[in-house]
């Protein structure tokens, strides 16, 4: 099957791209390769992928809707997972028209593409930071997230909208899923494991927000693909069917309007900041100089995935210990910046 995949050469697009072409899938990657963070590490990322047969690699941002239209036409995909955007909850409060860009823009030139040029499922990337600080847990599908808290879980949860939007007026069958803080090897240097990991090792202290008053749905790299993956294979059916369908399936969020569902992916197991620490400086045989601080602005004190629609749609759970999920990561660090990226 023909794939294309935005942000190929980010964390969790890489993944996601290197699976489906383990399975035979072919795989167009769009990537801006914009400097949020070390450039070096995405283009690491693409030449891993490239190594592959069935990856061609584009280097466009995917707000640049007459380059993409042209990538789409040549390849005319078979389905599309957008994964592509600009990431970080914290830095939305300093740089908020990058989100605007990417994650309004970007996100519209990739519905347009699919209105003109029909596929056979849209899949779209948001996020945990859309409930906001939403106090009944686990977050459900069907709760309203209607007040997210930084720019950027508001420019995700206007993708959804937009997603459904089109998907109601145009027939596209559209499935959007929200990742719970994904972690593992390959991961952004922004994003806290990374940046406690390389600070533990070189002896500088690491910053603890809220006094690690705050608990986290820790959901590993490879669980999180694999849940992608198996939801490909699910397509919304279009409104006329959607009762019958949902009908089976208990919590279903699947739209009554639209051929639209949105899944969380997440390990449904929240683990308090200051445990993962530990968990990090077990891995590591190291301790850690703990800076404890307020927290930060935008921050939430938890996240918790209600992962029922996924098990009763695809068959799967994640379940990735975080201790497991750290030893990963800490090897995989080890290895690269050993060799020297």
């Amino acid at each position: 099957m023909r794939f294309l995949v935005t942000g190929t050469a980010g964390f969790i697009g890489f993944h996601v791209a290197r699976e489906l072409l383990k399975l035979g899938h072919t795989v167009t990657g769009i990537d801006g390769m914009t400097p949020y963070y070390d450039v070096r590490l995405k283009h690491r990322r693409h030449q891993a992928l490239a190594q592959m047969p069935g990856f061609e690699p584009h280097e466009l941002l995917i707000e640049d809707y007459g380059s993409l239209e042209t990538i789409w036409r040549n390849v005319a995909p078979d389905m599309v997972i957008h994964l592509a955007a600009q990431a970080g909850v914290r830095y939305s409060v300093e740089s908020p028209a990058s989100y605007i860009d990417a994650n309004l823009r970007g996100t519209f030139s990739i519905l347009e593409l699919a209105r003109h040029f029909p596929i056979k499922h849209l899949l779209l990337a948001s996020t945990s930071s859309a409930y906001g600080m939403d106090e009944d847990v686990p977050f459900n599908e069907n709760a309203g997230a209607n007040h997210p808290c930084t720019l950027y879980a508001a420019t995700k949860k206007s993708a959804e909208l937009m997603g459904h939007s089109y998907s109601h007026l145009f027939g596209i069958p559209t499935t959007a899923f929200r990742f719970f803080t994904v972690y593992g090897p390959w991961g952004r240097p922004d994003m806290a494991l990374f940046k406690f990991v390389a600070n533990i090792l070189n002896d500088v202290p690491i910053d603890v927000y809220n006094h690690g008053n705050m608990r986290r749905d820790f959901t590993y790299i490879d669980d999180l693909v694999e849940g992608i993956i198996r939801l490909t294979a699910i397509i919304p059916p279009l409104a006329g069917n959607a009762r019958l369908q949902s009908a089976s399936v208990e919590n279903d969020s699947l739209s009554p309007n639209a051929a639209y569902r949105l899944v969380n992916v997440g390990n449904s197991a929240p683990v308090s900041l200051l445990e993962f620490i530990d968990e990090i400086e077990r891995a590591l045989g190291r301790k850690a100089q703990r800076n404890y601080l307020d927290m930060q602005p935008g921050d939430v004190p938890q996240t918790y995935a209600d992962t029922r629609l996924l098990k009763a749609l695809t068959g799967f759970q994640p379940s990735t210990p975080v201790a497991q999920g750290v030893r990963h990561f800490v090897d995989w660090y080890r290895e690269l910046y050993r060799a020297g990226l």
